[in-house]
């Protein structure tokens, strides 16, 4: 199945995972409680602020995640192109709707139901990004998981 939206991954998580956390990815699913999590970003994908729901669920503490890119949270097998199409989506204004594979500050996973939309200023203007979140139903997760394996070759 050829995607326009799926670009090469070109980044070594395990490189940057091992040197900022000491932790890797675990295939291991985590329940969480069932409450939205908050994050905003600035312009360029970096966190300015989180819920105390985002905190809890990732493991990361404020100090952590105020200053790094949000994809500190990504999990390594979510395919690129899902982001991708998401920032070609909310850079239009738009609201993007989609599901994530999450992953923790220990390595452990979660699939998230996430809904992001631009932060505008008076003008109009793009001043940043914030998205919600809860935890998908697993009935869905299941299927989301069979597509994005697609995209990933696996």
């Amino acid at each position: 199945m050829t995607n326009p939206y799926i670009v090469e991954n070109t980044v070594s998580y395990e490189k940057i995972y091992k040197s900022i956390y000491k932790s890797m990815p675990v295939d291991e699913k985590v329940l969480c409680k069932d409450n939205v999590m908050i994050s905003e970003t600035d312009t360029e994908g970096i966190i300015i602020y989180t819920n105390r729901q985002f905190r809890e669920i990732t493991g990361f503490t404020k100090e952590e995640l105020i200053g790094s890119p949000h994809s500190i949270t990504r999990y390594p097998d979510m395919p690129k192109g899902v982001f991708k199409a998401m920032w070609k989506i909310i850079s239009a204004k738009k609201v993007w709707l989609g599901y994530v594979k999450n992953m923790k500050k220990d390595g452990k996973f979660y699939w998230t139901l996430t809904y992001i939309q631009a932060k505008l200023d008076e003008n109009g203007e793009i001043i940043g990004f914030m998205a919600s979140r809860k935890i998908a139903y697993p009935e869905t997760v299941k299927e989301v998981e069979e597509i994005y394996a697609k995209y990933q070759g696996g």
